[in-house]
């Protein structure tokens, strides 16, 4: 059983600021290969990060890079690279530990390390939008093989565009206040240690959704 709450925008913001400062950084030191725009996603828009008042842990955030690359000038693995080693240059200034190399995202890190605990963290998505010949909205993005230690652009499942679908749904019908009692109810119940906050916040959203819209 974990000790899970909702942490509120004030009580966020200031890790926020921090994190934006840095891709202000970052932004400014890549400016010479391309630009780029980034956008908070996942569980902060959506106001459901949520941190353990008894471990200070899992207080994280998703956030989405968009190179302006319409050239493809560079390869899905040089830009990985070029996005990790600027994030090493400039993160220890905000207190991150080296990037974390995963499959689909750049994870940064603040460590406790008397207490060996993760403070905060946030998972940096390299992301590509496009439309199709029928105006429909896709998403593309950096994929990372480590078997294969290959990279490349990996287009987002079904599931993905139906998540926010839903969402959309569930808000414009009041019922989003169950989502977030359900998903503090996973989280807290969760033993799972391979199943992370974002497949137990996708679990409750779907689950609310049936409840109203699939009887």
């Amino acid at each position: 059983m974990y000790h899970y709450e909702y942490a509120s925008r004030k009580f966020r913001k200031p890790i926020r600021d921090k994190i934006v400062e840095l891709l202000n950084q970052v932004q400014k030191d890549l400016k010479q290969e391309f630009t780029f725009q980034f956008k908070f996603e996942g569980s902060d828009p959506l106001n459901l990060v949520t941190y353990d008042t008894k471990t200070n842990t899992g207080f994280d955030f998703d956030i989405n890079v968009y190179p302006n690359d319409d050239e493809q000038k560079y390869s899905a693995k040089e830009l990985k690279t070029m996005f990790i080693n600027s994030f090493n240059k400039f993160g220890k200034k905000y207190c991150f530990d080296y990037c974390e190399n995963s499959s689909r995202v750049i994870t940064l890190k603040v460590i406790d390390s008397k207490h060996s605990k993760i403070l905060y963290s946030c998972d940096i998505a390299i992301v590509h939008d496009y439309w199709d010949n029928d105006d429909e909205w896709h998403q593309q993005l950096v994929y990372f093989n480590k078997r294969q230690n290959s990279y490349y652009w990996q287009e987002q499942p079904a599931p993905f565009y139906e998540f926010y679908d839903r969402v959309d749904a569930i808000k414009e019908h009041g019922f989003w206040q169950e989502v977030r009692d359900l998903y503090l109810e996973k989280k807290n119940n969760n033993n799972d240690i391979n199943k992370k906050s974002r497949s137990l916040r996708i679990e409750a959203v779907n689950e609310v959704y049936q409840r109203h819209f699939e009887l």
